[in-house]
């Protein structure tokens, strides 16, 4: 079956950086697109970033732009946020998902499969 597990979560300060995992397993990881979605403390999920199913193409919401890069790695089946420049703003957890399409949406419906999550929080 489908299985997404995301890690590398954890505390850091202001500035600081982490780098999250999302390990794919159950289907063709290469053969679709991924993302990157957060929820904030009494926030809905909102969209970070999305990646072609080959790589060469990124999409990013305007809030991270700059400061976190995904990449994928087709042949280890997993997927990286890196996050540098950390914010307060960016506590939140963190999920990867499947993308139903071709290139990924900011939309929640247009992913079929989410990981458990894993909480990141940058003190101020």
């Amino acid at each position: 079956q489908v299985q997404l597990v995301e890690s590398g979560g954890g505390l850091v300060q202001a500035g600081g950086s982490l780098r999250l995992s999302c390990a794919a397993s159950g289907y063709t990881f290469s053969r679709y697109s991924m993302g990157w979605f957060r929820q904030a403390p009494g926030k809905g999920r909102e969209f970070v970033v999305g990646i072609k199913w080959s790589g060469e193409s990124t999409y990013y919401a305007d809030s991270v732009k700059g400061r976190l890069t995904i990449s994928r790695d087709n042949v280890k089946n997993t997927m990286y946020l890196q996050m540098n420049s950390l914010k307060a703003e960016d506590t939140a957890v963190y999920y990867c998902a499947r993308a139903r399409t071709t290139v990924p949406t900011t939309t929640q419906r247009d992913y079929d499969y989410w990981g458990q999550g894993t909480q990141v929080t940058v003190s101020s």
